[in-house]
């Protein structure tokens, strides 16, 4: 059933955000404010910003649906930085499915796969345990329990290794490295999904449309990656070829030679089996995707 939608989207100035924006239809009416105009730690401008949704929607004759992209993602600083980081990815979460929830607005909160511990052999599923190894993995899973904890109509939709045309990512990182250094050596021992913020962007609408038109599916947590795994080794080494260099440039380490603040999961591959239950749009490869990626243009050798 086809229902005219008008979605707010908390973080509309990362790259996730900017994708949603850019990706909707013309019956789509998308409202995405930066932390600037909406902090989601800030009470008064959640409220004001759900509030603001429910009467725009009212008068345009659309299904209001808040999708929250907003989130504290620097994973090493939040080792040192857990208060601000759990104020962004559980309070913020917290405060704004209660406002949904007093609203009846429909609420997609998009999580992460280091909310696992990483220590799995096959792709995890969302009825998994949870064990995050980081401070940054355990604001984003303490904001999942606010979420679905609320008594507002919600979804998580848990993802991973993001990456889009704007702002910074793994992909642009290894772009500028590949022009700069002879070789480099990158991680072979963290497996994980890969995943276009554009594809991604693509199945958040796909539920938010769902779900206005009362077809959200039963299950509230949901995984949506690009299709398949490989290390960081192994997608620099992919990204290289696309930037026409020799992908051998890139050597692989182990973590315990690359150390970092934050602890990252060995393994977080997310399972798209319940995206598929669902009924929702299969995510392509993680290859197919980053072919996308450079035809588009995103990225310049």
């Amino acid at each position: 059933m086809f229902v005219p939608l008008t979605v707010l989207v908390p973080g509309g100035s990362g790259q996730l955000g900017r994708d949603l924006a850019a990706l909707a239809s013309p019956s789509v009416d998308v409202v995405a404010p930066g932390s600037a105009e909406l902090d989601v730690t800030v009470t008064s401008q959640v409220l004001a910003a759900v509030g603001a949704l429910a009467e725009r929607a009212r008068e345009a004759g659309s299904a209001p649906v808040v999708v929250n992209a907003a989130a504290y993602t620097a994973v090493d600083a939040a080792e040192t930085d857990e208060e601000r980081a759990f104020a962004v990815n559980a309070d913020g979460p917290r405060v704004l499915a209660a406002a949904c929830a007093s609203r009846r607005v429909p609420l997609i909160h998009v999580s992460t796969d280091y909310v696992f511990p990483g220590e799995a052999s096959a792709p995890y599923e969302p009825s998994d345990k949870l064990g995050p190894r980081s401070a940054y993995g355990r604001t984003k899973a303490a904001g999942e329990d606010a979420v679905l904890g609320s008594g507002a109509s919600s979804w998580v939709v848990r993802t991973g290794w993001l990456y889009g045309r704007s702002g910074s990512n793994f992909v642009k990182t290894m772009a500028r490295l590949e022009s700069s250094r002879d070789t480099l050596s990158v991680v072979d021992d963290q497996v994980g999904g890969p995943t276009w913020t554009a594809d991604l962007a693509a199945g958040l609408l796909e539920l938010a449309s769902r779900v206005a038109a009362g077809e959200g599916p039963s299950q509230r947590i949901l995984h949506c990656t690009n299709a398949g795994e490989v290390s960081w080794c192994g997608f620099a080494q992919a990204i290289f070829k696309h930037l026409g260099a020799d992908p051998s440039r890139v050597r692989p380490c182990t973590s315990a030679e690359y150390p970092q603040a934050a602890t990252r999961p060995a393994y977080s591959v997310l399972s798209p089996a319940s995206w598929l239950e669902a009924g929702l749009t299969p995510m392509r490869s993680w290859e197919e995707a980053l072919d996308a990626y450079f035809a588009a243009g995103s990225v310049t050798p």
